[in-house]
């Protein structure tokens, strides 16, 4: 059987086992409030799928199989 050894994202300190510690995923009680911190900071965004679909489209207007009133 063999263990993996995490890495706190926020330190880069090895973290715990989760029985054995509280704030896993992360190394200690501060490093999970850095990271809650740059949450609500909004340090970290998800991507929007739609903006970048969108961005590809091209206008209405420029759209070289529809011509004038062809909806």
């Amino acid at each position: 059987m063999s263990t993996t050894v995490r890495e706190c994202s926020i330190c880069r300190k090895p973290v715990a086992p989760r029985a054995e510690n509280p704030a896993f995923p992360f190394c200690s009680k501060r490093c999970r409030a850095v990271d809650l911190g740059r949450w609500l900071g909004e340090e970290y965004r998800m991507p929007d799928r739609q903006m970048d679909e969108q961005e590809d489209e091209l206008p209405q207007d420029a759209h070289p199989e529809r011509t004038g009133g062809d909806a």
